[in-house]
């Protein structure tokens, strides 16, 4: 992941390496929330308002509230440092749309998933889909007002996680959170990739 070009220091221009790092989980978890509140750039979205035609499709229970849903991606850029830019894809989170996850896993380095405490069995497809893919990836739990708090490793257990996966607990609607997320993340691909897993 070294960056192409001269040192910085000497005057020249450097092009950075990119990472394409996906961000999936199940419907409501707030993929699109986390790519918004940390992307530097404003987020390309494909957020629609949800119709009558999702009655009966998309499961609501545990959301009811929610008006819109992702049909295609979200998209957002952060820049760690001169050498390294990270370039997030949020996923679309039903089911009816689960055939774009392999063309947006196409070239990714690494995964966040996103889990809703609420209904944490949302997340399971995300996690078996990084799973057979061998896609290094951490779970984040979004830490929703009234969902109830678990310990980090009730979490592991309950998803059936390798206790090499990190978990942790976040915040998608802060920046700070958001970043300490793929911060993890980086390193838990650098740290797999150095140890050839």
């Amino acid at each position: 992941m070294a960056s192409k070009g001269s040192d910085p220091s000497s005057g020249e221009n450097v092009i950075p390496s990119a990472i394409k790092i996906l961000i999936a989980g199940g419907f409501g978890a707030g993929k699109t929330t986390m790519v918004g509140s940390v992307s530097e750039i404003a987020p390309l979205s494909t957020e629609e308002l949800m119709t009558e035609a999702s009655l009966g499709v998309d499961d609501l229970s545990g959301v009811e509230e929610k008006s819109t849903t992702t049909v295609a991606l979200d998209f957002g850029r952060i820049t760690i440092n001169d050498g390294l830019v990270l370039y997030l894809f949020g996923t679309p989170g039903q089911q009816r749309f689960w055939f774009m996850w392999d063309e947006l896993a196409l070239g990714s380095l690494g995964a966040v998933v996103l889990a809703d405490t609420r209904r944490l069995e949302t997340c399971f497809p995300s996690v078996d889909f990084f799973e057979r893919r061998a896609i290094p990836f951490v779970v984040a739990v979004n830490c929703f007002e009234g969902a109830h708090r678990y310990d980090p490793e009730e979490v592991r257990e309950a998803l059936s996680i390798s206790p090499h996966t990190p978990i942790v607990l976040c915040d998608a609607r802060s920046r700070e959170s958001s970043k300490e997320v793929l911060s993890t993340l980086v390193n838990h691909v650098a740290e797999t990739v150095a140890a050839g897993v």
